[in-house]
């Protein structure tokens, strides 16, 4: 049974087929309603057979119906003992009061830090911490909001005394990932593990021999098959938005947890590169 069905559900939906699609919507519009449903229910709400609904529990690997609904009833009752009325935060709406609007923000932003956390296997984290840690070269990709994601662990890797460069654009990325080597390690960030400048230097990292690591909130995404490793993110981002919101927020949660992890992993805990940058800082402050 699942311990995360509803962002393995949402975190997947654009690589769903059509009908698989709308069941998944169903589901994620009212999962506490939707756990309600007969399979007939179900079905009918989103225009399909039932066999369709089937095949989607097989597809989030249940046995069928009975156990999607079982980890649907566990997963939603958890949440709403938890956060109780915020525990599946409501849609932005620019007509909302603003202190209804910056609630949900804040519900939503929560809820995706915990969920991401939720999500995290520990040991993977240790050994990928190892692997940053042993790295002759780290680089680090995102596009848009997934730049800053990429700029901030950046900034953490080059404080622990560890070689790394974020890039932002397939202009600058990509000269830099053909050059990369066996010794290397590519951390590639999307959200949605489809944007095309990500996926390009992932491809090249892999073909030059560099190991890959991707951060993505979408596991069945080309980006999330194609990586050595993949730490996934849990958000849900509004409707109305001028950018990613609580995607951003999860994919800092991730890079604070490496953080941790390779502070564990280096041998003085980077306590060494964390003192001198301390010390060059210093000298900045009134």
């Amino acid at each position: 049974m699942s311990a995360a069905l509803l962002q393995d559900l949402r975190g997947r939906l654009d690589d769903l087929r059509p009908v698989q699609r709308r069941i998944a919507e169903v589901i994620l519009a009212d999962p506490l309603a939707a756990g309600t449903m007969t399979i007939d229910q179900l079905a009918g709400a989103a225009g399909c057979a039932q066999s369709s609904v089937v095949n989607l529990a097989r597809e989030l690997g249940l046995t069928g119906y009975r156990e999607l609904r079982a980890a649907l009833v566990a997963e939603t009752a958890r949440a709403v003992g938890d956060q109780g009325d915020l525990a599946f935060p409501l849609e932005i709406d620019p007509g909302d009061p603003l202190s209804v609007s910056v609630d949900r923000i804040a519900a939503a932003d929560a809820r995706a830090v915990r969920d991401t956390v939720r999500l995290l296997d520990l040991e993977q984290l240790a050994r990928i911490a190892a692997r940053l840690a042993a790295a002759r070269r780290i680089l680090l990709i995102g596009v848009g909001a997934s730049g800053l994601a990429a700029l901030d662990l950046q900034y953490k890797l080059t404080r622990l005394g560890l070689s790394a460069h974020a890039l932002t654009s397939a202009h600058d990325a990509l000269p830099a990932v053909v050059g990369l080597g066996e010794e290397d390690l590519l951390v590639a960030i999307s959200d949605s593990g489809r944007t095309v400048d990500v996926l390009d230097a992932l491809e090249l990292a892999a073909a030059a021999g560099a190991a890959t690591l991707a951060v993505t909130g979408a596991p069945a995404s080309p980006l999330a098959r194609g990586a050595d490793e993949v730490l996934l993110t849990a958000s849900r981002e509004p409707s109305f938005r001028a950018g990613a919101t609580s995607s951003r927020i999860a994919q800092l949660a991730i890079a604070d947890c490496l953080l941790i992890a390779l502070a564990a992993a280096l041998p003085d805990a980077g306590e060494g590169a964390l003192r001198r940058s301390r010390a060059a800082l210093g000298t900045r402050r009134r």
